[in-house]
């Protein structure tokens, strides 16, 4: 449903954005071998690349994060330990070794691959490389060396398990991040099962921590809790979306994020429209406009539709399939935002099934000539593709163009090129 993977940024953030950028991120399958082109349906795997043409997207992504919440270690790092947990065993020890690096910090110069103890620079050193193989989505390779973190449930990622090193200090080593990392796993190997349930602890224990420190009057504290545990509810929408359990949805968007008595206007029409997007995608436009209407009313009084109202009235008019109005809107918001890939990407569909196909490629081709930076990216690659091979038998010339232009502009593409470009790869 959104044109990037998981970034970087959303785990190396101690607050992640307050609305969903994201809401799917399966794993890609191979590209077929005839080129296909598929009305917009309301897929919740919408950003699944299957070598066909991309319908619409949903959720544009944000790219600011809310301000974060200034608060000490103490209540960062606050976790139960395993003790806490009332469990009776220890877990074992995962003093694990860096592939190809050393850490100077707990080993020294020259003893490379011996087994060290945790520190927050070491598990920081494993939770980037760990993010780092999920953006590449080696998905498999990230399976295997995270296997032996478990859940970080292990005595030895506490600061308790090593009195000597960090003498009186309380609390977990790994970041919040880390966990989780580990607990969305599941979903990149096709279990949104494993990872609901994983996610649930985690929600489970982040609210338990809340509660802790608004009966202590901490508000800062709790409101920083508070944060965590709703991008936590997040990623488990996430998981709600690829099992399709949509009452399961409807409870949390409406029971618990949307109870929170300190969400402001903004944030509220930010969790609405979201909320309408989710019921477009599983075909029920009327009650996805009713939550467009909330959203709308949470706008500030005698003040012009902006981008969110435009592309949410945008999305309605392609499940009516009235592509012509559809392109007009989106291309009002384009003057609001002249940058946006998700929009521009949309305009392209409309034209395509508008029957304007030379339209729409000459659409994406002056995005990416103007803005090759922001404008490679996968989904409009996967369309541009099949444009030209809609266009003509010749589309190979042009696609090996657009992969000069990558390994010009961003070599760092999450999807492979050949799955993007739907090249075919030869002996």
């Amino acid at each position: 449903m959104t044109n990037n993977p998981k970034g970087l940024s959303e785990y190396f953030a101690n607050d992640p954005p307050s609305f969903f950028d994201e809401l799917t991120n399966p794993k890609p399958r191979e590209p077929q071998s005839e080129p296909e082109v598929n009305k917009p349906k309301t897929n919740m795997l919408a950003s699944t690349f299957t070598g066909r043409y991309q319908p619409p997207e949903y959720v544009e992504t944000a790219d600011d994060a809310e301000e974060p919440i200034k608060v000490n270690d103490e209540v960062r790092n606050l976790w139960p330990s395993p003790a806490e947990q009332g469990k009776t065993g220890t877990g074992a020890p995962t003093h694990l070794v860096m592939p190809g690096l050393h850490i100077a910090n707990d080993l020294g110069y020259g003893r490379s691959g011996q087994p060290a103890k945790h520190s927050p620079h070491s598990l920081q050193l494993w939770f980037t490389r760990l993010a780092l193989l999920a953006k590449l989505g080696e998905y498999e390779l990230l399976q295997a060396e995270a296997e032996p973190f478990g859940q970080l449930n292990a005595l030895d990622v506490f600061y308790e398990f090593y009195p000597e090193m960090y003498s009186g200090k309380q609390g977990s080593i790994a970041s919040f991040s880390f966990r989780l990392l580990l607990s969305e796993m599941p979903i990149y190997l096709g279990k949104p099962h494993l990872a609901l349930d994983n996610l649930s602890k985690l929600h489970v224990i982040s609210s338990e921590i809340k509660q802790h420190y608004e009966k202590s009057r901490n508000g800062n504290a709790s409101e920083f809790w508070q944060r965590r545990s709703e991008r936590v509810l997040h990623s488990i929408i996430n998981c709600a979306l690829m099992m399709k359990k949509y009452s399961m949805i409807d409870d949390i968007m409406g029971g618990m994020l949307l109870t929170r008595s300190s969400l402001s206007k903004e944030e509220q029409r930010s969790l609405y429209s979201a909320w309408g997007r989710i019921y477009l995608q599983i075909g029920d436009i009327f009650g996805a406009e009713q939550k467009f209407a909330v959203a709308r009313r949470l706008r500030e009084i005698n003040t012009a539709p902006d981008l969110r109202d435009l592309v949410d009235k945008g999305l309605i008019a392609v499940a009516n399939n009235d592509f012509p109005e559809a392109y007009l809107i989106f291309q009002k918001a384009l003057h609001l935002d002249s940058g946006n890939t998700m929009i521009l990407n949309n305009m392209g569909v409309c034209l395509l099934y508008a029957g304007k196909l030379k339209d729409a490629i000459n659409l994406y081709e002056r995005a990416i000539n103007l803005n090759p930076q922001k404008s490679l990216n996968e989904s409009l690659l996967v369309n541009l593709s099949t444009l030209y091979e809609l266009e003509s038998n010749n589309s190979k010339v042009k696609k090996l163009n657009l992969l000069r232009l990558i390994n010009r502009f961003k070599p760092d593409l999450n999807i492979s090129v050949e799955i993007c470009l739907k090249l075919q790869a030869t002996n």
